[in-house]
Parts: C-alpha cells; structure tokens; sequence
C-alpha cells in the first residue's frame, strides 16, 4: 500500500535523512522500483547489514522509511528491486549508496557507504563577505595541490581543507589581492576504472560520487580518522576562516555526469535506483553522451532536477558556498529533445530561488553533444567562461607573434582584442552586461600561463595515453625553443609575454579569472591536461626563482590597480544610460576609423575608460617593432600618470601630458590614471 502524499504540494521535499527525535527518516525518489530496502550497517563492518527496514512508497514515487537507529554517526545503505529490460539495472545484492548523503564512507575504490552527520556547527556569526560581482577577482585552484608544497603550512595540513585554511594560505591570498577561491571538485569522486587499470588516479575529481558530501581524502588524517562528521567541520571550519578573511569560496561543480561511468560502469547508487530516469538513454537502454564521459544526467526529469538543485541550495546554506562554476552546465539545460535551452527549468529555478539570493552562478557554456558551445547563451543571472576570450588574448599576444615573425599578417585584429578588453560586448547582451563574461587566459585543463610562452605542442606522454589526450590547438608559442631553454633573449621574450596575458586579463572589464601558480610562472613541463597527475607536475610550487617573484609582484601591482580604478570594471556596457564611458583612439590618439579598425597591419590601440571620478587610459602594442605613440587628447582630461608598463615592471609614476609622444619598446600594455584638466 502507497504511503501518503505530501500534502504540502512538494511532493520531493525533504529528500535524504531528517533527524527527528525518535531517530531518523529517510526519503528517496525512484519512479521505477518496486521495492525498496533501508539497510543499517554494522559499525566495525560496513559491509554487514544488521537490520533492514521495509520502505514504503507514495504516488510521487518517494520512498520513505525510518529507524531508532538512524542517528548521527549510524552507516546505512539501500537496497531496490525493480523490473528488468535494458533501461534498468535493478539488483538487489547491491548495497547502494543515498544520492543525498551528506557523509560518505569509501571502502574500496568503488565502494561507498552513507553516514548519518549532524549538521550542527558554530559559524561563530562570520557573514559571507558577500562581494559584489565587479569587485571580483577569481582564483581557481586545486584544494590539495595548493598547499601540498606549500611549507609555510604545517606538513601535516599539506594539502587539506585545513592546509587552505591556514594562516599563512590566507596571508599569501590576501596579499595577492584575490577575492574569491574557486575550488576544483570537492563533492566525494572517485577514479575512472581506465585509470585505476593504468595506476593511475582522477586527480581533479571531476567524476562524482555523491552530491552532498564533501571529499574525505582531502580532509586531514585527523579529520579522516574522525569519520564523516570530523571531515564535515574541517570543511567548514575552512569556509569560515576564508570568510572571515573577506574571501569566497567558490566550488566547481560537476552535476552532468556521475562515476557510474558507462552502461557496464560500477553500480553505486543512481543506477541501481532509477537508471532509466536518472541517466538519458535511448529505449534500447543506450546512454546517450553529451559529457564525453560515459553517463548524462537527464536535468529534464523533475527527479533529477530536484536532486541538482537540492545539492546547490545544501552547500549554499549548510557550507556557506558563495559561488558555483557548473561544469559542462549545457547539458544541465538540455530539455526532453536533447536540445539546449537558455529557458531551462533549471537554470531558471537556479536563479530565482530566494535561498541562493546572492550566490554567483557561473556556467561552462558547452559540452560534446550536438549544439554544445553555447558561449553567450545563458540567461540573466548567470555569467559564463568565455573561451573566446581567451582565445582571443591567446593570439593576439602569441600565435600572431608566430605569423608576424614569419612575414606574415597577423590574423587577430585589434577590433577582436577590444571587444574582450570591453567586457565582449558583441558576445553579452546589454542586459547581461560585461559581468556575464568570466574572463580567462588559462584554466585547469590546459597550458599554465607559463607553458603557453615555452610549448608549441602538448607533452603528456605521463598520462599513459601516447600523447593522444589534451587539446592539439593550445594557441602557444615557444619562442624559438621549446620547453626549458638557458637563452636569455628567448626568456625576455616569453616573460614579457607572460605580462601582457596578464595585463590584458586583470585590466579588462568582466570577471577575471588568475590560475593557482599562474602568478609566479608554475610549469607542468607541457603537460596540458594533467587530470591524472597527482604529484609535483600537477601541484603549486613555491620555491621562486627570482623573476618568479617579480611576475608575482607584477599580479599584485595589477590588482591594485584594479581595486583603486573602478573605470576598470564596469558593471554595463559603455554607451546608452551607462554611467561609464569607454573610447578608443589610434598610435597617433586620433579616434578610430574603420581603417584603423581592420587594418591587419594594425596592431596598437588606445582605450580611455572613464567612470564618474576615475579615468584610465590603457595603450596596447602588440608588435615586436618598437614605436612612438601620441597619447590622446579627451575633455577633461588634464593629463596621464603612469601605473604600469609589461616592458619594465619598475616604470610608474611618470606624468605625461595629451598629444606628448611615448615611446613603445616592442609588445607592450602601458597603464595610466588619467587626471582631471
């Protein structure tokens, strides 16, 4: 006999287990089984089932049953049965994992099992910092490669929630000048079984193992012997001492796929529940794959969504997150057809839902499947990485180097350039805004900013692929050498290069978006996708070489500049009722023409940015020949004061007045505060 329906209308309301005062209740959603298994594991063995409780299902298809039992601490798991036929993966020997456990226990590779946790924790009234999104500035890291090597942390912090949230790491971000920390994959993963064959492991973790629980092997060995409520407060002890340091956690989130992997994948928990709903499969029970990883979550099912968007809003509240970068979030939006929607109920729900209110939305705005670059096509509320940008940036400063060197013309035009330093206004609408744009040179799939500037081709010969994974198409250049090189000219080179990609990054308007390490030069040796490297190839180290120093001053300088000028980050287009005004000028400081516009020849551009009480003027010259530029003349505008110049890191301070001369030694950006007539 069905139990009751939810009278309240939400038929999916408290999913997962509920404490109450007679133990706990737990709630799970299958349309499709027809029997369903509370399981209570044995403290020592979690393998051993001590006692089992019938749930009973109601018209939604929830799953209900509860236990004395079932109190903080108590390991469980679920068993189902239901119909055969080649959609389903019903088995009732398998002990399954509660797709909202929000404490997990790994007891093999591919074996998982649910704990009970209290909630319960002291935020001591430390607020989220709450900081507005043109205010922002991004730091995407890896939470253990972090810190493995970072030796101002204690070794046995090394590496953890606890190493992140160390003194000296939020002296080290605070003295950079980030605002928030995005943290690859933190929800509990696990590796591909490929890897585990290769003795290899799935370091940046993006293949997910349960939607609310945090990663027990990045908490310290403390916390881990502790169990799942030790890891739980270790986490968000970290989040507070981020918070109360004025920096956002960020988290990169991967709800487009499970480790489940393939139709013969491991069965663990969403599979062996409800596989012909959770998962997009034709009726023949073929997974359709619009992740490139062997599963698709159907967002188009109220189920799924409901799970999704269940996860977003626990991290948001219960852990504090400020920010969620979805990863492969267009087949987040795919509808019953397959096809994307910027309209999706999810991403429309994801918006509007008063308890994320304040919380950044940030979308990777494609997937494999067909229609899968949608860079743009997100709605209002949510911004997006743009990898036209990047690209953009990448051959402007480089492959475009690459051409010219050869005799050629340059293929970027100076138009495409400040389009990106504009906030990509011909990619975001109006209404969007250049804050829709999450602006990136490098991420963590990828050259690091260092081997961009040493590496025309990928080297991932360790990630026991022959060479064959990574992208072939990287927009690099070595400068004559490729990899390590003794040459000083070929250093200068790929050094200046490094200060222009980051110039260009942290002055345009958007959200810029800095890679951990990218700061000081790290190197990954031309390994651009190493997902499988858990080791010092893959970590941040911190032992600098001395212009490592200097390139990280050079990000701090440029930060600051970033925070002291707000005409540097517009939170509108320039133009119509914008308060803010951008205008371009010529090497001469003539406004520019159509000529000057699409000249391939072309290669130096002059923005004025003004904001009522600040006005930069930002120069770029991106040739190697060495040139005089006359800076422009603008009403109101009595003079220029330099800040910062890539061709000499100790250049500032000189004044210049409109219509001077300057000269320009090779690819350079040259910044100015303007100063009022």
């Amino acid at each position: 006999m069905p139990a009751a329906s939810d009278p309240s209308g939400d038929a999916y309301q408290d999913l997962g287990v509920r404490l109450t005062g007679d133990g706990g209740v737990l709630r799970v959603v299958s349309a499709t089984a027809t029997s369903m298994e509370l399981c209570l594991l044995n403290e020592r063995d979690p393998s051993w089932v001590e006692r089992t409780v019938r749930m009973r299902r109601d018209d939604h298809g929830v799953w209900t049953g509860g236990s004395a039992l079932l109190t903080p601490g108590r390991r469980y798991a679920l068993r189902a049965g239901g119909p055969d036929g080649p959609r389903h993966a019903f088995d009732r020997s398998k002990q399954l994992l509660d797709p909202y456990a929000r404490g997990i226990v790994r007891l093999d590779q591919e074996s998982w099992r649910s704990t009970v946790v209290d909630d319960a924790f002291d935020w001591g009234g430390v607020p989220k910092p709450n900081t507005p999104l043109a205010e922002t500035v991004v730091y995407e890291a890896h939470l253990k490669g972090l810190t493995k090597e970072l030796k101002t942390v204690p070794r046995a912090l090394r590496g953890t929630y606890a190493g992140l949230a160390h003194e000296s790491t939020i002296a080290m971000l605070k003295d950079l000048g980030v605002t928030a920390v995005e943290l690859l994959p933190v929800q509990a993963f696990a590796s591909e079984r490929r890897l585990m064959k290769q003795g290899l492991m799935n370091y940046w973790g993006y293949n997910t193992v349960g939607f609310f629980a945090p990663h027990p092997l990045y908490a310290s060995l403390t916390a881990q012997a502790g169990g799942p409520q030790a890891v739980l407060t270790e986490f968000k002890g970290m989040v507070r001492l981020l918070h109360e340091a004025g920096i956002e956690v960020w988290l990169d989130v991967v709800y487009n796929h499970t480790a489940e992997e393939g139709p013969a994948g491991p069965v663990q928990s969403l599979r062996g529940l409800d596989n012909s709903t959770y998962y997009r499969q034709t009726d023949e029970g073929r997974y359709i794959d619009t992740t490139g990883c062997g599963n698709s979550l159907d967002a188009s099912q109220p189920q799924t969504r409901r799970l999704i968007h269940d996860s977003v809003a626990y991290w948001a509240q219960e852990m504090q997150i400020d920010g969620f970068r979805f990863d492969l979030a267009v087949t987040l939006a795919r509808d019953e057809r397959i096809t994307f929607s910027p309209h999706s109920p999810l991403l429309r729900d994801l918006q509007q839902d008063p308890r994320l209110a304040g919380v950044k939305l940030i979308a990777e705005p494609w997937d494999v499947g067909m229609g899968g670059w949608q860079t743009g096509g997100f709605p209002a509320g949510w911004s997006e990485w743009n990898d036209r940008y990047r690209d953009t940036v990448r051959d402007f400063w480089l492959t475009d180097t690459v051409v010219m060197r050869d005799g050629g013309l340059a293929r970027t035009g100076i138009g495409a350039l400040a389009d990106q330093l504009a906030g990509s206004s011909w990619r975001f609408s109006a209404e969007r805004g250049p804050l829709a744009s999450v602006n990136l040179v490098t991420a963590h799939d990828g050259f690091t900013l260092a081997d961009l500037t040493a590496y025309n081709g990928k080297h991932n010969q360790g990630n026991g692929e022959s060479n064959r994974d990574g992208a072939d198409d990287n927009r690099s250049f070595n400068f004559g050498v490729e990899g390590p090189t003794r040459s000083e000219r070929v250093l200068a080179d790929r050094r200046r290069a490094m200060r222009n990609l980051l110039g260009t990054l942290l002055l345009s308007a958007g959200v810029p978006m800095l890679v951990a390490g990218d700061e000081h030069g790290r190197t990954q040796r031309g390994n651009n996708n190493a997902y499988c490297q858990d080791g010092p190839v893959a970590w941040v180290g911190w032992n600098l070489a001395a212009w490592q120093s200097d390139l990280r001053d050079v990000v701090r300088r440029l930060l600051a500049a970033r925070r002291e000028n707000p005409a540097l980050r517009p939170a509108t287009h320039a133009g119509g009722d914008a308060v803010n005004e951008m205008h371009w000028f010529d090497a001469d400081g003539r406004p520019m023409d159509d000529a000057a516009w699409n000249t391939p020849e072309n290669r130096t551009l002059q923005y004025l940015a003004i904001t009522p009480g600040n006005a930069t003027l930002l120069v770029v010259h991106g040739d190697e020949t060495p040139m005089r530029a006359v800076l422009p003349a603008h009403e109101g505008v009595g003079g220029y004061e330099l800040i910062w110049s890539s061709a000499d890191d100790a250049a500032q301070g000189t004044g210049h007045g409109p219509r001077e001369h300057v000269t320009i030694d090779g690819p350079t950006l040259l910044l100015y505060r303007a100063t009022p007539a």
